[in-house]
């Protein structure tokens, strides 16, 4: 079985001295592992980066079999970012999350799309926001859709009207989880987001499917506390 296609670096692991294993996010054949041979050479090496867009030829005797890449570097992503380390930190948590929520060999173009978009949204001036809504549009694409709308009561705490949980109205959920134009009033407001999304992940998701919570996650909140 040979195909080519096109797709994301998400994971890679070494194997011997020479190779490593890998694991790719691609146009049309979703994620994808095998073998990159030579892989520790230093022509090949210098672009094998979590992130980074590759032109890519998989080959395998059969379906049940594991396979081989060829690779040849399409777009580079990673290298811009590696003197930011909250960016370089949001690249490697998106990359595996999509490692940990994605089915071995099953297309989702969706997914795909949602990748390119979330290295655009790196460029932008209020990107964190846009992070924590592109961590649920992916959430949504892979079946797991969080409506906040569905779960929040607008209450008047302090003369002032704020969105409550139905069930717990002393936990206030952010304006821009609610409205996606409105924009958080702080930075506070950005951090309650990522750790309401984290709560649902680790409940909703991890928890149930004996999937650890992922640490690139917790390294990437830290670093912006």
């Amino acid at each position: 079985m040979i195909w080519d296609d096109e797709g994301y670096l998400i994971s890679k692991n070494k194997y011997n001295e020479n190779s490593i294993i890998a694991e790719f996010f691609t146009k049309h054949h979703g994620k994808t592992s095998g073998m990159i041979f030579g892989a520790t050479s230093k022509k090949i090496k210098s672009y094998l980066m979590i992130g980074n867009y590759f032109n890519i030829t998989f080959n395998s005797k059969n379906e049940n079999k594991s396979g081989y890449f060829k690779i040849e570097i399409s777009k580079i992503n990673t290298p811009h970012y590696l003197e930011n380390k909250i960016k370089l930190s949001s690249i490697l948590y998106a990359m595996n999350l999509i490692k940990l929520l994605t089915a071995e060999n099953q297309s989702n173009e969706k997914i795909h799309l949602s990748v390119e978009h979330f290295f655009k949204i790196l460029t932008r001036e209020k990107w964190i926001k846009e992070f924590i809504l592109w961590e649920l549009d992916v959430l949504k694409n892979l079946g797991y859709d969080l409506n906040f709308k569905n779960y929040v009561v607008n209450n008047n705490i302090n003369g002032v009207n704020q969105y409550v949980l139905k069930s717990d109205i002393s936990r206030i959920i952010p304006d821009f989880l609610i409205n996606n134009e409105l924009n958080p009033k702080s930075k506070d407001e950005l951090m309650i987001g990522l750790k309401i999304i984290g709560d649902f992940l680790d409940k909703s998701i991890f928890t149930p499917n004996n999937i650890n919570f992922p640490l690139s996650r917790l390294n990437f909140i830290s670093l912006l506390i």
